[in-house]
């Protein structure tokens, strides 16, 4: 019996169709310099699709002609009324009336979870009545203040940045919250709630330090300066404000590298705050001054940079798990399976959550019957796939029923199922439906060209919602994927006090995964390199996050678990929005296993832990048979017990989107050592 690895895509689309595919490990990709779904590509198939918004999302602080930002850091910032604030570390921000209050959160670690809230320790009323949206990118955001209808100024604030800037477009007086009345290295200075923050202006300061007078086309820009830090250094970094970010990612030599830009007013470096995860492998020419951040994952190293660049492990798109090392035996014991799990199959469900669930689980089931000689079956699985996919791509299916269809939403741009689940109208979770979709098409139309010609005109809207890149007038850049934070927001309009939030990290990585299938089957390979760079990145932060953090870090004394399973702007829960069983906390990490789960298993140790913690009875609970799974990375032992489990499981603890001979399958790959 052989142990599942992370086949190279390239090897298993010869082994699903006999055919290869382009390998994207040599590629470099710079993001905008070859746009993924351009207008050109996009128009027509948005044209062929029944266009209908089901529900209008909240009013906007945005813009004429912007898209609105669902899914962004900074989306309750725009949708929020009021305003909600927005957690751009090292800095929480929020909009006041008149202006904007900012500061660095407290971090406080509790027995369920880690917070640093929102703290409003610096306050800047700019005399504004209205405050707008106008411009956004990879990492920053520029509001315009006005008063009466007239442009008083803009301000820019970014993830990553310690910086807030504001510049004049006419004469305006400011009043401060907080007095800056200490004088050093060119810089104003106060120490409030445990940190000093710093002013550097060209403007008049007076009033005890609280009144600040702008001249038109003068900036004052605030900072925080970390412990340790050297005035001096943000003094100079502060001269120069930022005015817009972007982002170029690349794979090569089994690494993803991600270079995130900072474009300056005259393209002088900056300062910006390094996660954990990036200053573990930052690039060549990256240099750290000295000074850190407290933040909920840990501390935040200053960096004086133009382009903070980092590179995480390569994870290879996985497309099915490998049976060939399965005994006879085995084998045979999973056809029996997947023809009775076949029969079971229930109708399938009709919005895209249920009905995405629904597909990936047929997907599996065909993968394992063709690989255990179920010819007949697979064939059977297949046909229905095929069915199904057909209704819910055929681009005028909105238009004759309400279910098993898509719509173009052309006021908040973005590809919606007719039938809407868990806000999904409201932008809610898309990556984590459509990437059981994705998954399911790349699958089949492996193996069957005709099959993705056929699909593409609607999945590849799917696929644009989720990976645009460049320019478009049609969907937003890479809706969910937050290129600082490596990994994806699930709120469409996150109209929350903690920011954005995600919890299912494994169906995002599912998403990416399946993205990845899709781009492979359909020859995109641009769409692969930028499919194959987000799970990477996703996989990363979801183990540095939340199945596999160092429990022995400080940021961690106090708490009383070994996951953290909901991760917000301004806080770290150990939580769901659905069920608060320990099964399920770490279930909604887990689910659905797809080939490319191993990951999970990097660390053995901790995959005992954690299910010490969910599982402690037993594994008749909610998500049981992830668990088994999840049980199986601990090594060949636990995985011959999880076995013995798994074959007397109940059927009322399998999920909707698994089956019995998945369940199976999986672990019977993992009893010998990989």
């Amino acid at each position: 019996m052989l142990a599942v690895a992370a086949i190279p895509l390239v090897v298993v689309l010869a082994l699903l169709a006999g055919c290869t595919s382009t390998s994207t490990t040599t590629t470099t990709t710079p993001a905008g310099s070859d746009p993924i779904f351009p207008d050109a590509t996009v128009a027509p198939l948005v044209g062929s699709i029944q266009q209908l918004t089901l529900k209008s999302l909240p009013d906007a602080a945005l813009a004429p002609g912007l898209i609105p930002p669902t899914n962004r850091w900074f989306s309750g910032l725009v949708f929020g009324t009021p305003s909600m604030p927005v957690f751009p570390l090292p800095l929480s921000f929020q909009l006041t009336d008149a202006g904007f209050a900012f500061g660095v959160p407290t971090v406080t670690t509790r027995a369920k979870g880690v917070t640093g809230g929102f703290a409003a320790i610096i306050s800047a009323n700019v005399g504004a009545d209205s405050q707008t949206v106008t411009a956004y990118d990879t990492a920053s955001v520029t509001i315009t203040q006005k008063k009466a209808g007239r442009s008083i100024g803009h301000t820019v604030i970014a993830e990553g940045s310690p910086f807030v800037s504001f510049t004049a477009e006419h004469a305006v007086d400011v009043t401060l919250g907080a007095g800056f009345t200490t004088r050093a290295d060119g810089a104003y200075t106060v120490t409030s709630g445990g940190s000093t923050y710093g002013l550097v202006t060209t403007g008049k300061l007076g009033g005890n330090g609280l009144a600040l007078t702008l001249s038109a086309g003068q900036t004052a820009t605030w900072f925080t300066l970390p412990t340790g830090g050297k005035l001096a250094d943000f003094v100079a970094a502060a001269k120069h404000p930022i005015v817009s970010t972007s982002v170029e990612y690349g794979l090569s030599g089994g690494r993803s590298t991600t270079s995130m830009r900072y474009r300056t007013t005259d393209g002088s470096p900056t300062i910006v705050a390094a996660m954990p995860v990036q200053y573990a492998a930052l690039g060549s020419g990256v240099s750290c001054v000295s000074g850190t951040w407290a933040s909920l994952y840990g501390e935040l190293k200053a960096c004086s940079v133009d382009t903070l660049s980092w590179s995480t492990k390569e994870t290879t798109p996985t497309a099915r798990l490998d049976l060939s090392g399965l005994t006879a035996a085995q084998k045979q014991t999973l056809a029996r399976q997947v023809a009775t799990d076949f029969t079971a199959t229930p109708a399938q469900p009709a919005d895209t959550y249920f009905g995405g669930k629904w597909l990936g689980r047929l997907a599996t089931l065909m993968s394992i019957a063709s690989q255990v000689g179920a010819d007949n079956i697979a064939k059977a699985i297949t046909a229905k796939l095929v069915a199904a996919l057909d209704e819910w791509t055929a681009p005028n299916g909105c238009s004759t029923r309400s279910t098993h269809c898509f719509v173009y939403d052309p006021a908040a741009n973005g590809i919606v199922g007719q039938q809407p689940s868990f806000g999904s109208d409201e932008f809610n979770d898309h990556h984590f439906h459509y990437g059981y979709f994705l998954y399911a098409a790349g699958m089949v139309a492996a193996t069957d060209p005709s099959l993705a010609k056929r699909w593409a005109p609607v999945m590849n809207l799917v696929a644009a919602d989720l990976a645009t890149s460049g320019s478009s007038r049609y969907f937003p850049e890479r809706r969910v994927f937050d290129a600082y934070a490596g990994h994806s927001w699930a709120s469409g309009t996150a109209p929350f006090g903690d920011g954005n939030n995600q919890e299912s990290t494994s169906e995002a990585v599912n998403a990416w995964n399946g993205l990845a299938l899709w781009a492979a089957a359909t020859k995109q390979n641009s769409l692969q390199t930028e499919a194959t760079w987000m799970l990477s990145s996703e996989i990363t932060a979801s183990n540095a996050y939340s199945t596999n953090f160092p429990l022995d870090a400080t940021t961690y004394t106090g708490f009383d678990h070994t996951v953290l399973s909901l991760q917000w702007g301004g806080k770290r829960d150990y939580a769901t929005f659905f069920s608060a069983e320990p099964s399920a906390i770490l279930g909604i990490l887990v689910l659905p296993l797809a080939p490319v789960g191993d990951y999970l298993g990097e660390d053995p140790s901790r995959v005992r832990a954690n299910l010490a913690d969910a599982v402690p009875n037993g594994y008749d609970v909610t998500f049981g048979d992830y668990l088994l799974m999840y049980r199986s990375l601990a090594g060949p032992e636990a995985a011959a017990s999880a076995l013995t489990v798994a074959e007397g499981l109940d059927s009322k603890w399998i999920d909707d989107g698994n089956s019995r001979s998945s369940l199976l399958a999986w672990i019977m790959t993992h009893l010998k050592s990989r």
